[in-house]
């Protein structure tokens, strides 16, 4: 029986929310082991002068644990 458990990351990109997702999952495959997936939670965008300056995601990464 497998046993995962779920992390939950904030991420932020100046090129888009796909870089964005990417840029959280890679950094948490640094650290965590057995990533099975992940769920776009959130996106956000930070807007200065009527332009979006900063993309934000927060996802959950799945992961199975040892």
């Amino acid at each position: 029986m497998a046993v995962a458990r779920v992390t939950k990351i904030t991420a932020s990109s100046t090129q888009s929310f796909q870089e964005a997702v990417n840029d959280g999952l890679n950094r948490a495959a640094s650290t965590l082991r057995g990533i099975t997936g992940l769920e776009v939670i959130a996106q956000k965008a930070k807007v200065e002068n009527g332009r979006i300056t900063e993309y934000r995601v927060t996802i959950e990464v799945t992961f199975v644990l040892d």
